[in-house]
């Protein structure tokens, strides 16, 4: 006759113990479970005929109790034992399936008649009783049923619960071991975990190769702390390179001394690989049932499945501290900068303000202080909503509030995740504080100004006491030693000295004017000859010689006359003081591509001389810079500041270039009839 399973769930051992003595142990076998969630293994396998549950119905919550017996066994008739029967208590249990409710202290004829009626013969559950050594592993899996894909979806959904409720890998680990040991009843298990790379930090080569212990169920802690597999051997090389359970009796495992030795150490028979669908994160370590039963395929299917959720989850929870890590790194980078930062979103709440921001608000550094948008100024919280309803990023601004007053600031305003509809989401604002510099280069342009005006000086010193020699000379001389011959002799010195004057003054003049009126117009040859004849006059060299080469055409060019011609005449002074002894200048008209705004026209003028000396060359057309004693510096600086205010350009050709001691002028030209020369 086959024995029928008698579930009992109770809080205390007497009801189980008085069934055992009083049914016949030849029929009925008498299990004790103090919880439902305990019982919950065997209500799913459908080890038990019938569940006595040992509750006592005074209100809802022992309702709720039967609720959760009926969805753990829901084949398993049920029968209530209770001490004080109350009927509309007694009437919600049968409406709960609840098939007979009977009062303590239970009589055993009773019982024994109504469990015959529950569980006729021949349809008796799965049996549980002891096997030898040497067939407990194959009855135990022909013994236990497959998983129905109903209840292995119960188990996953119930599974996903558990990772909702933790950002911790070791915690969540502990409770799916607790999970497993419910499911399954596991005796021991220990999860080793690789090590995550946090933050910005790099690993280092040959680094994570080690899988730490990162949970354990029923092993010593003092024990597993201490303990490590590796991926370079044993199992944790065996799991990466097969991927697939290892049972302590398969010929890979017995192959492998090392593996072996670690099933041997933790009393295990399974590994178990934990994957995140991509590679190894873990392996876990599990023994047999708590009744000492080996676990079979399907649950070891369902275990492997479970963990590799875990193992989604624990990728999750590494990827979150990282990223918790790395916005830990810029937070603190950006409080720190000496720039202010403020990110402002669309409801025009600050989202992050660094200490610079604070400070340069106004607002307190002290703990608490927080950054409001009404306390950022109007004219630069006027262009953050430009920008947050645009998504356009606004050019660079500087902003000078009234206090303190003297502050420059620089003021940027980007937007960034921009949404579908090509709005901003948020925009940061950064403010650089230009006071110092603004200052500092204040001061650099008086100091310059100052160096400008100390050289000025010196070189207008040297020229002037250098022209008027003469004239103090002929100062000197008594008024009655003064004769024809005398002022004769003296008359070509005394006029260069008014010459070289005159010239300075011009130079000063046109140096100091800042509008130029371009009223008239001139061909190129009548300019170049008219500006020959001015740098004669300065410099009167008798055998000059100026060769014209294509310069012949009707283009004219808008000009203020004497100003242009004495630009170009101090172009021609340069050249013929490159060579005094043989001066020739040659003046070549170039082809030139114009300008977006006219045609230009371009010429050379080169002297005969060696050229710009290397060491001068980036400072040649500086103010008050010379090679030659006695001089000013003025010549090339002064041409340049009248070409280009004509809306032309001089250029000076590098040393070591062909042809040498060459200056290009090019100017804009128009279809005006030139005026006469």
């Amino acid at each position: 006759m086959p024995i029928r399973t008698i579930l009992v769930v109770a809080p205390n051992p007497e009801l189980a113990d008085s069934l055992k003595s009083g049914l016949n142990p030849a029929q009925f076998r008498i299990v004790h479970r103090t919880t439902v969630e305990d019982a919950e293994p065997l209500l799913a396998r459908g080890m038990a005929d019938v569940c006595l549950l040992d509750v006592e119905l005074h209100g809802v919550q022992d309702v709720w109790l039967l609720e959760r017996l009926n969805q753990r066994g829901p084949k398993c008739p049920v029968i209530v034992c209770t001490s004080d029967r109350q009927p509309e208590w007694e009437e919600e249990a049968y409406l709960k399936g609840v098939r007979q409710v009977i009062t303590k202290p239970v009589r055993i004829r009773a019982l024994e008649a109504i469990l015959r009626q529950l569980v006729p013969e021949g349809s008796t559950a799965v049996m549980l009783a002891p096997r030898s050594a040497e067939t407990h592993e194959a009855v135990a899996i022909a013994a236990v049923p497959s998983f129905s894909a109903a209840p292995a979806h119960t188990l996953l959904r119930d599974f996903s619960s558990i990772l909702t409720h933790s950002h911790n890998a070791e915690e969540l680990l502990k409770q799916i071991l607790f999970l497993l040991r419910q499911i399954v009843a596991v005796n021991r298990a220990v999860i080793f975990l690789r090590t995550p790379v946090s933050g910005f930090a790099t690993p280092i080569q040959g680094a994570g190769r080690e899988l730490q212990v990162a949970a354990s169920l029923g092993h010593p802690t003092e024990t597993v702390k201490r303990l490590q597999l590796t991926l370079d051997c044993g199992l944790g090389a065996l799991l990466e390179r097969l991927g697939t359970i290892l049972r302590a009796s398969s010929d890979e495992v017995r192959a492998d001394a090392v593996a072996l030795k670690e099933f041997e150490l933790l009393g295990a028979r399974v590994a178990v690989p934990i994957l995140d669908r991509g590679s190894l994160l873990g392996v876990a370590i599990l023994s047999g049932r708590i009744t000492g039963e080996p676990l079979v395929n399907s649950e070891l299917e369902l275990i492997f499945h479970l963990l590799e959720q875990a193992g989604l989850a624990v990728r999750n929870i590494w990827l979150h501290a990282q990223q918790a890590a790395n916005h830990d790194l810029l937070t603190g980078v950006l409080r720190e900068l000496s720039s202010a930062c403020v990110v402002v979103d669309r409801n025009l709440k600050i989202l992050h303000a660094n200490k610079m921001a604070l400070k340069c608000f106004g607002v307190g550094s002290g703990a608490g202080a927080e950054l409001n948008f009404a306390d950022i100024p109007a004219a630069i919280g006027t262009k953050i909503y430009q920008v947050l309803k645009t998504g356009a990023a606004l050019a660079p601004f500087r902003f000078e509030p009234e206090k303190p007053a003297g502050s420059v600031f620089q003021v940027t305003i980007v937007p960034f995740q921009r949404d579908a509809d090509g709005e901003a989401g948020s925009v940061l604002l950064t403010i650089e504080d230009l006071t110092q510099n603004e200052q500092l280069r204040r001061l650099e342009l008086e100091a310059s100004d100052l160096r400008l005006v100390k050289n000025m000086a010196h070189r207008l010193v040297a020229e002037t006491g250098n022209a008027i020699v003469p004239l103090n000379t002929f100062v000197q001389i008594p008024p009655d030693a003064i004769d024809r011959n005398l002022l004769l002799s003296m008359l070509p010195a005394l006029k260069e000295t008014d010459k070289r004057i005159e010239r300075r003054v011009k130079q000063f003049r046109y140096l100091a004017e800042d509008v130029l009126a371009a009223n008239e117009s001139l061909t190129l040859n009548a300019l170049l000859e008219k500006a020959f004849a001015e740098a004669q006059h300065y410099h009167p060299a008798r055998n000059a010689q100026l060769v014209l080469e294509k310069t012949e055409g009707s283009a004219v060019i808008p000009a203020n006359r004497e100003r242009l011609a004495f630009a170009i005449a101090e172009v021609f002074m340069n050249a013929l003081m490159a060579n005094p002894s043989d001066p020739t200048v040659v003046v070549r008209r170039i082809e030139t591509t114009g300008r977006s705004n006219g045609p230009m026209l371009a010429f050379e003028i080169q002297d005969n001389g060696p050229g710009f000396a290397p060491e001068g060359y980036e400072k040649v057309g500086k103010h008050f810079f010379t090679t030659r004693i006695p001089g000013l510096g003025l010549g090339l600086a002064v041409a340049r500041k009248i070409i280009e205010a004509h809306g032309g350009n001089l250029e000076i050709s590098a040393p070591g270039s062909a042809p040498h001691g060459v200056v290009r002028v090019s100017l804009p030209i128009s279809a005006a009839v030139p005026q006469k020369s």
